[in-house]
């Protein structure tokens, strides 16, 4: 009788989640080689081809997509299955605060699985910038913030996020344009005043063509070929290209993630939420 893996299963979720092996590999804490291996072995063992391997990105097969559906159930009923028996008394409400950029790519995994090993506990999300979160983590609007360091919060440390210029891949030569159209966030960002100090020193003409608090619009403004834009690494999309040196742009520095936390989130929801973002992102 054949057995599934429920380990090498969620390695399947990870990959397929976030299209990549080198960032599912990093969702399930094991190295990109390992991850391939195992899943190598699994399509051995069924005779069917899980992912179509293309040059940037994996892309689940017809067979890959039914697994990944029976995988998120297994997964799942495991998670709750731990939960009833190990917190079964565990209930209430999370409100956490988050930047679009990782709530678009690192908080979708995490918060899916808290809320399969802990059903009875309601998460509130609150989508605002880093800096503009700060307030609330002190007046206890929210909860916990998985935010960038910004001035005047204090917060766990989470990791280390490159920052790459994102560009568009169908509208080549914009980034040598001088001077240099760039989207940004809106000012208060760490990535923008990171992105506008490496361009100063580099000592590259640039002009700010747009302005905003979305992500979405900075997206918007890039796929168009009409800007490049300083963007968390983790949030660029498979249809944007990452562009650096080879370019002629400056390097970015890194952009650390903490996790703050309200004086009123204090209970045990919230600090089993803070664990598995702790133990999920870190790497």
């Amino acid at each position: 009788m054949k057995t599934l893996d429920l380990d090498v299963l969620a390695m399947v979720v990870a990959v397929a989640d976030a299209g990549s092996f080198v960032r599912g590999a990093t969702h399930v804490h094991r190295s990109q080689s390992a991850v391939s291996m195992q899943i190598k072995a699994l399509e051995s063992t069924l005779g069917k081809t899980l992912f179509v391997r293309r040059a940037r990105s994996v892309v689940p097969t017809q067979e890959g997509h039914l697994l990944v559906d029976y995988g998120r159930r297994m997964l799942a009923l495991r998670d709750e299955a731990w939960a009833a028996l190990v917190h079964p008394d565990i209930k209430g409400r999370v409100t956490i605060g988050v930047p679009d950029d990782y709530a678009s790519s690192l908080l979708p995994p995490v918060l899916r699985q808290f809320s399969a090993t802990y059903p009875k506990v309601e998460i509130r999300v609150v989508g605002l910038p880093s800096h503009a979160l700060v307030p609330l983590v002190k007046d206890n609007k929210v909860d916990l913030a998985c935010m960038t360091r910004v001035k005047g919060v204090r917060g766990e440390f989470v990791r280390l996020e490159p920052t790459v210029w994102a560009g568009s891949a169908r509208e080549h030569g914009v980034w040598k344009e001088r001077p240099l159209p760039i989207a940004v966030f809106a000012a208060g960002s760490v990535a923008r005043a990171n992105a506008i100090q490496a361009l100063e020193r580099a000592r590259i003409a640039y002009r700010t063509s747009y302005e905003s608090p979305s992500l979405l619009g900075l997206f918007s403004m890039v796929e168009a070929g009409l800007a490049i834009a300083p963007i968390a690494r983790c949030a660029v999309p498979e249809r944007l290209v990452q562009l650096g040196r080879a370019q002629g742009l400056p390097a970015l520095p890194p952009l650390e993630i903490v996790l703050a936390r309200s004086a009123h989130s204090k209970r045990p929801e919230c600090d089993f939420l803070a664990e598995q973002i702790l133990g999920q992102l870190r790497v």
